[in-house]
């Protein structure tokens, strides 16, 4: 069975059921085990002396450190804001908002009403542009916590700074204000940074944007309505149709971006693209609507588990050709990998099981062994261990 939850999700009072799968539970792990892992790695993650990457400032602030390159960046503070709302750490969650709220947030200029994707430990900025993955977290993150824990005054009226975000991401450029929107308004697409002419495919979220039809300004809801279906379907016209790999960077009908930048090659299934199967998989758990994206999640765990399976952790282009780099999160890869077995409508407790569904335990069993990443690059495959941790244990749920 999975866990039933029963929530009010907006100020109307509407009672929505959901039920959320606890796939460890599925496989035969007691629930008692599952909840004491889920401590103990929070409890690294956030606290321990050695391993944590919160580091609280003063009395009321808190930032998330990218361990490998030692600054704050908008993608790990609006994680940390999604995890804490997901295990109700109201201090923890205030503490990185109003970090990221003064530090991060931009007052003036063309990026005015977005946030500054990287930071100093000391709050300078190291950039004056925004990195859209972070603001549509942020904004999710503010809308659970709004009707998790109710509005406060100020930065902690929630829900009114989570709609700002939103108008500013799609209206920038418009009326006189400065600046471009973080999504092409034609075809639905969130955008790498505003004004590219292409996107990342581990920045679609339509179980995000399901939320943001109901609770964003009234005039923005069909928008983002749409943009759930066009994610959608373009996840599943950038996922390889044999191996469910996407690029890092991708054109809007999905074929790689092959440039050559001056920060790297990311064209390839590299580190950001380990996210999609993840998202694929959340959004399934959430939604169980498939535009032919669900596929690509089992496709790439057979890919990377059988095809690839005595040296699984490499650079890849999309087609499946290895690149002679490894990956640089292993760890990150096998979780957001396994995270992808929610896309799997068939249960994992059934009696007699597909090919496809035997494949998926191996992919839960093996991230459930697997402990956290230790090191200089421990940031970003734990931030990936900690997401899949609470998916695949029903605990990454609608507020």
């Amino acid at each position: 069975m999975g866990i039933l939850c029963i929530l009010k999700n907006n100020r109307k009072g509407s009672v929505t059921k959901m039920r959320y799968r606890n796939v460890f539970k599925e496989i035969g792990i007691p629930e008692k085990e599952i909840s004491a892992r889920l401590k103990e790695i929070v409890h690294t993650f956030f606290y321990d002396e050695e391993e944590k990457v919160y580091h609280p400032v003063g009395d009321d602030m808190a930032y998330i450190e990218d361990t490998g390159n030692i600054d704050a960046r908008t993608e790990g503070m609006s994680y940390g804001m999604m995890m804490c709302v997901q295990l109700d750490m109201k201090e923890e969650f205030d503490r990185l908002w109003k970090w990221a709220k003064t530090y991060m947030w931009m007052q003036d200029g063309e990026n005015e009403g977005y946030f500054a994707w990287s930071c100093a430990p000391d709050g300078s900025k190291n950039a004056d542009g925004p990195a859209p993955d972070g603001e549509e977290y942020f904004a999710l993150a503010l809308f659970f916590a709004s009707h998790r824990w109710g509005d406060g005054e100020g930065i902690y009226c929630y829900e009114k700074e989570a709609r700002e975000i939103l108008s500013a991401c799609l209206h920038k450029g418009e009326a006189g204000r400065a600046g471009e929107p973080m999504w092409n308004r034609d075809n639905y697409q969130i955008l790498f940074v505003p004004g590219s002419p292409f996107t990342d495919p581990s920045y679609h979220l339509p179980h995000f944007y399901e939320l943001f039809a109901k609770w964003a300004n009234e005039e923005d809801r069909e928008f983002w309505a749409r943009a759930a279906k066009a994610s959608r379907e373009y996840l599943a016209a950038a996922c390889h149709p044999d191996t469910g790999m996407s690029a890092e960077y991708a054109n809007f009908d999905g074929s790689p971006v092959y440039t050559e930048f001056a920060w790297g090659q990311h064209g390839y299934f590299y580190s950001d693209a380990y996210r999609t199967a993840a998202n694929i998989g959340l959004d399934y758990s959430w939604n169980e609507i498939d535009e032919g994206q669900c596929g690509a999640a089992s496709k790439l765990q057979h890919f990377l588990g059988v095809t690839r399976r005595e040296n699984p952790y490499m650079t890849y282009r999309i087609d499946g050709e290895v690149i002679d780099q490894p990956a640089l999160h292993p760890v990150g890869m096998l979780a957001a990998t396994a995270q992808g077995t929610l896309a799997l409508s068939e249960r994992l407790d059934n009696a007699e099981l597909s090919e496809t569904a035997q494949l998926a335990i191996e992919w839960v069993r093996r991230f459930y062994k697997e402990p956290m990443r230790k090191g200089e690059r421990r940031y970003y495959d734990n931030c990936l261990y900690l997401f899949a941790f609470l998916a695949l244990s029903g605990n990454y749920r609608i507020w």
